[in-house]
């Protein structure tokens, strides 16, 4: 398959920026076949071209080139729900339930440390973690959202940045109208930022009341934005907001009028036939974390069902707290792999599926899908390398399928986001990565002795 053929005034060859040579090119959009010897010209921080690598000399006189022997080169990954700070309570509490979880150790460490320094600290380590891995945008859902979106446009990885809200108080803000307050005051200030997006981002249906969902989803229509949400997570979750609510989580939403295509589900392991009409029918997004899931016990999200009822489903990592990486590779074979045993059949969510999954659905659920998703002319150069000669993916009969059921992110050599290299030969462009290692070591001392403190004797 091939392009349109780019159309050229004179026989010189024409000035690029960069131009990206590669055994496949998978571009995604219109779909996932491989594009064998393709290269990618990239001018402006656009994909320009994808054609023949035999005639990229006389088409293009390129400023870099970089010859990918042995790579497919993918979309830039797309991570559509995390809490990257909490990279720093990485593998401080394990092996329990999801709300003692919650209110035995995270919450209160979040009481006690989730101030600036925190979230600066560990917002860089999850984004060295995620462009290492492949991924070049990520949805998040946190405190001082300002933090994060300072970061992002200093290490040149693409955001979706939470603007969370609560009825409790954190040390970002003291209520919901705070959080509200806020959150719509530094959405103003983000305009200008190159590779920053807002989301309003509500806790869960448990942790916010009806008066602040009412007012951000009336925020959301008027400043357009989507809505970031925990929904239906576990079995728990469910029977708490029958008794307290007298109905499920989603009708809840319903009668709040929140059920349209700016919401975002997370999770969503918990649902009735009905429901899942009711998501198709509303045009919502569902964001699924399959290891996150499985190590909480959560629940099952029936991923297979919600793609034939054409539901958008993107893949999120969560945060590391609970996972215990950002790493997307490994959400791609999960998800491919749990929705082939859920659904008891091995043609649910084949390779294709799951990558689309990661990379132009999240787009589509964070309304990206114009700017980044797809290798396809005029998006932003979001690119990722992957090497596939290594033995564990050798030989390629399907590169896709090897992407999905057997590469690592340590297969991942270069990444580029707007057309920036971030990561080359798989390290760091932009960062000091072993200070930045260190300082999160120093602080995880202080995390280890507090949680050590609380332990029951």
């Amino acid at each position: 398959m091939r392009y349109p053929a780019l159309t050229y005034l004179s026989s010189m060859p024409e000035q690029i920026d960069a131009l990206i040579h590669a055994k496949w090119v998978i571009p995604v959009m219109p779909d996932c076949r491989p594009l064998v010897n393709h290269s990618v010209a990239v001018k402006q921080g656009r994909i320009h071209g994808v054609i023949p690598t035999d005639e990229c000399e006389t088409r293009f006189n390129a400023d870099r080139e970089t010859r990918l022997l042995t790579h497919a080169l993918i979309p830039g990954l797309i991570n559509a729900h995390t809490h990257a700070a909490m990279t720093l309570f990485r593998g401080m509490a394990n092996d329990l339930p999801l709300m003692e979880w919650l209110n035995d150790h995270i919450w209160p460490a979040e009481q006690r440390w989730a101030d600036e320094e925190f979230v600066r600290l560990g917002t860089r380590l999850a984004m060295i973690e995620m462009l290492r891995s492949g991924t070049t945008c990520f949805n998040d859902m946190y405190f001082f959202p300002n933090v994060v979106a300072d970061a992002a446009e200093a290490l040149n990885i693409r955001t979706c940045v939470g603007l969370i809200v609560l009825d409790f108080p954190s040390a970002w803000a003291q209520d919901a109208e705070d959080y509200l307050r806020k959150g719509t005051r530094l959405h103003d200030e983000l305009k200008e930022f190159e590779l920053v997006t807002t989301a309003f981002a509500p806790h869960a249906p448990y942790t916010v009341s009806d008066g602040p969902l009412r007012k951000l989803r009336m925020l959301a229509d008027e400043m357009e934005l989507p809505i970031h949400m925990h929904v239906h997570e576990t079995a728990f979750e469910m029977e708490e907001a029958v008794k307290r609510n007298g109905v499920r989580p989603l009708e809840r939403l319903s009668r709040l009028d929140m059920l349209n295509h700016r919401l975002l589900a997370v999770h969503m392991t918990q649902l009735l036939p009905g429901e899942i009409d009711a998501i198709a029918s509303a045009g919502i997004h569902v964001i699924h974390c399959p290891e996150s899931n499985l190590k909480l016990a959560s629940g099952l999200c029936p991923v297979a069902e919600l793609i034939g009822a054409g539901i958008n489903v993107a893949l999120g990592t969560d945060g590391a707290a609970s996972n215990n990486d950002l790493d997307m590779f490994g959400e791609l074979r999960t998800a491919a792999l749990l929705a082939k045993g859920v659904s008891g059949n091995p043609t649910s969510v084949p390779a294709h599926t799951a990558l689309e999954m990661a990379t132009i659905n999240g787009a589509r659920a964070l309304g990206l899908e114009d700017v980044t998703g797809s290798i396809t002319p005029g998006k932003a150069a979001d690119l990722v390398a992957v090497d596939l000669g290594a033995p564990a993916t050798t030989p390629v009969y399907d590169p896709v399928a090897q992407i999905v059921y057997a590469a690592s992110r340590d297969q991942v050599t270069h990444v580029w986001v707007n057309g920036r290299s971030v990561v080359e030969d798989g390290h760091m462009s932009r960062i000091d990565e072993n200070e930045c290692l260190q300082e999160a070591n120093r602080f995880s001392q202080r995390l280890a002795s507090f949680d050590r403190e609380r332990a029951p004797s």
